[in-house]
C-alpha cells in the first residue's frame, strides 16, 4: 500500500464545540518501517522560563513520563506489535533545560532539529540510540512553524524523524485551540501522550502503523481523554477494540 504524500502528525486545534472523528472506519495498518520499542524519552525545556515561571510544570511533565513509560497506556500498545519488534515498557533517560541560547520568538522545525543536534554534540542530552525520542518543549510566546501551518494557529505539537532523529515538539499550550477546555498542564499531558503515542507506532510518519484516511494511532481519537492516575491522557485507536480506548 502506499504511503500516504503527507502524513498526518500533529495535534490538531481544538475548535469550540467541535467533535472530531474519523472520516471513516479506522484501521491501522503497518507499513514495514520501524517502532519505537522500548522508548527512551529524552525531555529538553528550551527557554529560562522552564527555570522560572515554568519550573514547577516541567517537574510535572518529567514525573508524567516516568510513570507513564512504565505503566498501562505503554501496555495498550503492545497490539501493536510485530514479529521481531515487541512494544514494551519505556524510561525517561534524560533532561536539560537550556536557557542559552534563548528560542527566537519564531522558531522552524529544522531549526529545532538543529538545536537538538547540537544538545547531543555538547553532550547536554544522551546520544540517539533506535529507541531515542526527543521530546522539545517550548516557553510561552514562542511560535513553531512546521509543514506550511504554525503553533496556536493549526496545530498545537507534532511529532517528526529527520535521518535516525525522532523527536516531538511541544510548543506552550497558550491559546484555547491548544488547552481545549482543560488544563494548562492537562492540555500538556494530554499532547504529549498523543505525541509519545504516535512516535512509538510510527516514528517515521507513515512507514509504521498508519490509515490513509485518518492517520496515525493518535489522530483518529484526537481531544478525547481519560485519567490515568493523577494524569490526562489521550484515548488512542485500538484496532483490537475497534475504538478510541
Amino acid at each position: 500500500m502506499a504511503v500516504h504524500p503527507d502524513p498526518i502528525r500533529i495535534v490538531p486545534l481544538r475548535l469550540a464545540d467541535e467533535v472530531l472523528a474519523p472520516t471513516r472506519a479506522a484501521q491501522l495498518t503497518y507499513r514495514g518501517g520501524p517502532l519505537l520499542t522500548a522508548v527512551e524519552v529524552v525531555t529538553i525545556f528550551w527557554g529560562a522560563a522552564w527555570q522560572g515561571q515554568q519550573a514547577a510544570l516541567a517537574s510535572t511533565m518529567n514525573a508524567f513520563f516516568d510513570e507513564v513509560l512504565a505503566g498501562p497506556l505503554m501496555d495498550q500498545l503492545a497490539e501493536y506489535s510485530v514479529p521481531g519488534k515487541q512494544i514494551g515498557h519505556g524510561r525517561r533517560t534524560a533532561t536539560a533545560t537550556v536557557s542559552s541560547p534563548e528560542p527566537p520568538p519564531s522558531v522552524t522545525d529544522s531549526a529545532i532539529q538543529a538545536f537538538i543536534q547540537q544538545q547531543i554534540s555538547a553532550g547536554a542530552v544522551p546520544a540517539n540510540t533506535p529507541n531515542s525520542l526527543y521530546f522539545v518543549f517550548l516557553p510561552p510566546g514562542v511560535t513553531v512553524s512546521q509543514g506550511g501551518g504554525r503553533s496556536c494557529m493549526t496545530f498545537c505539537g507534532y511529532h517528526e524523524s529527520s535521518g535516525q532523529l525522532c523527536y516531538a515538539v511541544m510548543p506552550f499550550p497558550g491559546c484555547a485551540g491548544c488547552t481545549g477546555g482543560l488544563s494548562m498542564q492537562d492540555a500538556l499531558t494530554s499532547t504529549s501522550s498523543h505525541e509519545l503515542c504516535e512516535a512509538i507506532t510510527d516514528p517515521v510518519p507513515g512507514q509504521g502503523w498508519y490509515d490513509d484516511a485518518n492517520g496515525e494511532i493518535g489522530d483518529i481519537c484526537a481531544w478525547k481523554t481519560k485519567k490515568l492516575g493523577q494524569y490526562t491522557v489521550q484515548l488512542e485507536w485500538s484496532n483490537q477494540a475497534g475504538n478510541c480506548v
